[in-house]
């Protein structure tokens, strides 16, 4: 409900319409016993799809990347998309839709003619509302152990799962990976610096991060008001010393970073810039987003 109040939810699975606690799927699809299997998250916010075009190139990305066939159009996808929002009165929220390569009897030859599962359910989060915008949130550093493509958006989240949640208890709000001494991005979103100079420095597009669709988006933006912008590597110290830190993805949108290691960046609280591309992004994408109804 757009409410926020507790509900059945109305999902889809495969062609069907179902209360989420009629929804079942087999315990030998691939996407349960191998992970093998991708996802989207589509941010809804003031009844529009956020970067929905977007989201669905690189779910296009992932899957022929895994080679599973795609069973939906492009048309398709957005109208299960803005269906699932009127169906459960998401008006600010997220939709999350997965495809697996669908089931087979336990094997890890992939049999031929698999028909991939299709999973859509939605969250309410009022994405407009963020309270880490204005605290920034806190990040401790974690030795990088995803596998190596990491640009495919599967849903081989444990390792990030585990980071994130021992971080948390740990009294952090996130995990900040590293490999080689430099720094790749967090459990779930690209990370960005500001030097003194005023560049924005981000990591360059490799398998070793995701192809973040906020990312992009910020980083036309940055362009677009005149900030300069330098996509390279960059290691934990250098960020300790920039001006400002954020990350960016789809539920966040842009939050900022204001220590790594209980070490302050800057003045510890959130930067300028940060404010200045989060309040540029929303007026972008409230205009540009899809309406749902």
């Amino acid at each position: 409900m757009s409410d926020g109040s507790v509900q059945c939810r109305t999902v889809y699975l495969d062609g069907e319409w179902l209360p989420e606690d009629q929804a079942k799927v087999s315990i030998f699809d691939r996407g349960f016993v191998f992970a093998d299997a991708i996802y989207e998250v589509t941010a809804v916010a003031d009844g529009k799809l956020i970067d929905f075009d977007f989201h669905m190139a690189r779910l296009e990305r992932s899957l022929s990347a895994l080679g599973i066939p795609m069973s939906l159009t492009a048309g398709e996808c957005l109208e299960l998309h803005k269906q699932i929002c009127v169906r459960n009165g998401i008006v600010d929220g997220l939709i999350y839709m997965q495809i697996t390569r669908g089931a087979q009897d336990r094997n890890f030859v992939i049999a031929d003619g698999l028909r991939p599962t299709v999973v859509l359910f939605t969250q309410f989060r009022n994405v407009l509302a963020n309270p880490k915008w204005k605290s920034g949130i806190s990040v401790r550093t974690v030795p990088d152990g995803r596998w190596a493509n990491r640009h495919v958006k599967t849903v081989q989240l444990l390792y990030s799962s585990m980071a994130k949640t021992q971080a948390v208890r740990d009294g952090f709000d996130d995990a900040l990976f590293v490999e080689d001494g430099l720094i790749t991005e967090t459990c779930s979103a690209n990370f960005h610096m500001v030097q003194s100079d005023g560049t924005l420095v981000t990591r360059g597009l490799s398998d070793a991060l995701l192809h973040g669709v906020t990312r992009a988006s910020i980083l036309d933006i940055a362009a677009e008001a005149g900030i300069p912008t330098e996509q390279r590597a960059f290691s934990v110290v250098e960020a300790q010393r920039a001006t400002e830190a954020f990350i960016t993805d789809s539920v966040g949108m842009v939050t900022p970073v204001v220590s790594i290691d209980r070490v302050p960046i800057g003045e510890g609280v959130p930067g300028p810039v940060a404010q200045h591309l989060l309040h540029l992004y929303i007026d972008q994408k409230l205009k540009s987003g899809v309406r749902v109804s």
